[in-house]
């Protein structure tokens, strides 16, 4: 009998970056999870950032997000240094742009792989790697009337 590494299951998927995009349109958690099943899949993580009441203190009224056009590029280029490292069998990111209110979905992300601790891994890296290179600018205006920019890179 062979040894469950040998499963192809247990191996990144051969293409498993399935949705990578920038939208100004609102964003769903179901479209994210749907395009991360995989029966070989044992885990699951998906990440959803969503906007706060708040930041430093201050009460946040809305926000708006804006990127360079290389911005989903380099989502992708992430993507596929993640689904490099960790053995992915499905992953998809999507960012929202434009004017967003307290509580609308900023970013979801989720990737799928054999096992659940591979998918918090890579998941985390993802959402990590995409907030600290991709560049995707955010525009605070809070409550007292001051605003502030936000660089992602």
């Amino acid at each position: 009998m062979a040894s469950t590494h040998d499963h192809p299951g247990e191996r990144a998927a051969q293409d498993p970056i399935k949705l990578i995009a920038i939208r100004d349109t609102p964003l769903s958690v179901d479209e994210i999870l749907q395009a991360v099943g995989d029966d070989s899949a044992g885990g699951t993580a998906l990440f959803v950032g969503t906007v706060r009441n708040h930041d430093g203190g201050v009460d946040v009224d809305e926000l708006g997000y804006s990127c360079h056009p290389s911005a989903e590029d380099e989502m992708r280029r992430i993507a596929e240094k993640v689904a490099a490292d960790y053995p992915v069998r499905a992953l998809a990111a999507v960012h929202r742009v434009g004017n967003l209110g307290v509580g609308d979905l900023a970013v979801v992300v989720g990737v799928s792989c054999p096992h659940r601790g591979e998918a918090f891994e890579a998941c985390r890296k993802l959402i990590d790697d995409l907030k600290h290179e991709v560049p995707i600018w955010k525009h605070q205006r809070f409550s007292d009337g001051t605003e502030e920019w936000v660089g992602a890179c």
